[in-house]
């Protein structure tokens, strides 16, 4: 129907183009951008220097792509920095700070095992996009960007707590630390991490938002093994109202292990969160009363900890698949190439379950255990792909949930949108 949304990829000449891969990929009202290496446009190679030219270079990437599209980087809601040294991030920051002069998205830091082709630094962005993707139609060409830090969680000069646009708000991966005395708070993973979902349930109730409003969560463990101690904590938190425990409502999750976290911390827990108002100037009509819709298929592994799918507004965000056998929920035999063939097979059994396809999806997040195995993972990749058109991430990870070779998530678009509640 030509008043849907569209899915719209675009490619700037003036970066490095993956095959693979659109370096971004519009629908509705966002730009979601394949995660920058610090690749010269001349050379296809890596640029020369340390971390700090490495990191000017995939922040001089981003600004390309965003101003091939016509955005600036003051558009930019949330960005996401893989170093390979945690102690690098003082320098990346130098550099941050350069692109980000007046406003700070919010952010996530992670140090991985390794990034692709020997990368000390990868950075990645999403970007607002005000005019929609509805074939000439513009979508609330102005809607505005709403900016909050709520002295109940820490706050940093370098990163803003929650920024809302449209239908969504991003908020700023939390760590452990106690927001009255700005250091990580005392004892082991499960205080630590009981303490990085009190900073998100404070964030969200500074902006009149309700816990179970989450969409998506994203972990990041020092050690695999804490999984289980998070989990106790975990499902504290979740499900958080009577509505929500009624149906048993639990967000899509990903989890994966970082090399380190900032300030040392055992864990990072990053949340994307539902806006049923909407940002203005967008109609009343258009933004009340929006429902979380939640999906499970038998076709693909479950679990009582995460919903395999869920769909607000005009996305769909999909926890990440193990390469698990729906059937016995056991681990696929063989290599990295039947592992990645079975969590794109777990993908695209959940993406056919809501009446989607896999052409749908806009951005896909490929973790792996071994970054040489990443020519493997793309053979497969490509039968699921051949276009190339979603916007990519890849990082080579310490370890993955059941000590799997790969782990795969995808956000998917979601052009009927979901309904107002009656």
């Amino acid at each position: 129907m030509k008043n849907d949304n569209t899915v719209l990829s675009r490619n700037s000449e003036n970066v490095n183009k993956d095959s693979l891969s659109s370096q971004t990929v519009a629908f509705s009202h966002y730009n979601n951008l394949s995660a920058q290496l610090p690749i010269d446009q001349e050379t296809g190679k890596l640029v020369a220097g340390g971390v700090k030219e490495q990191a000017k270079q995939c922040f001089k990437n981003i600004k390309s792509i965003v101003e091939s599209i016509d955005h600036v980087m003051n558009d930019v809601v949330r960005i996401t920095v893989f170093v390979k040294n945690i102690k690098d991030m003082d320098v990346v920051d130098e550099v941050y700070k350069t692109f980000f002069t007046s406003y700070v998205p919010t952010r996530t830091v992670v140090a991985v095992a390794a990034l692709p082709m020997d990368s000390l630094v990868q950075v990645e962005a999403l970007v607002s996009n005000g005019e929609g993707t509805i074939p000439n139609a513009p979508q609330a060409g102005d809607l505005i960007k709403l900016t909050n830090n709520t002295a109940n969680a820490p706050i940093s000069a370098l990163s803003t707590q929650a920024v809302a646009f449209s239908h969504y708000n991003n908020l700023s991966a939390q760590l452990p630390i106690d927001p009255k005395s700005g250091r990580v708070v005392a004892g082991g993973v499960k205080e630590q991490a009981g303490q990085c979902l009190k900073n998100i349930k404070a964030i969200l109730e500074s902006i009149d938002v309700p816990f179970d409003d989450i969409v998506k969560i994203n972990i990041f463990l020092k050690n695999i093994s804490d999984i289980e101690a998070v989990n106790e904590v975990y499902t504290t938190f979740f499900p958080d109202s009577a509505i929500a425990r009624a149906v048993a409502y639990v967000p899509a999750r990903t989890i994966v292990e970082a090399s380190a976290l900032p300030m040392d911390a055992l864990v990072q827990i990053e949340a994307v969160v539902s806006h049923g108002d909407g940002t203005p100037p967008q109609a009343v009509e258009d933004r009340h009363g929006l429902i979380i819709e939640a999906n499970n298929t038998e076709n693909a592994p479950k679990s009582s900890l995460h919903t395999q799918t869920v769909a607000f507004s005009h996305y769909n965000h999909l926890s990440a698949q193990l390469p698990l056998d729906a059937k016995t929920g056991e681990m696929v035999a063989g290599g990295v190439k039947e592992q990645a063939g079975q969590c794109l097979k777990n993908i695209k059994a959940i993406v056919e379950s809501i009446d989607h396809v896999i052409d749908d999806v806009v951005k896909v997040n490929v973790f792996l255990k071994n970054i040489e195995d990443m020519d493997a993972v793309n053979e497969v990749y490509a039968t699921f792909f051949p276009s190339g058109v979603p916007a990519r991430r890849i990082v080579g990870v310490s370890a993955l949930p059941k000590d799997a070779l790969v782990q795969i998530d995808v956000v998917v678009s979601n052009a009927e949108g979901t309904p107002p509640q009656a």
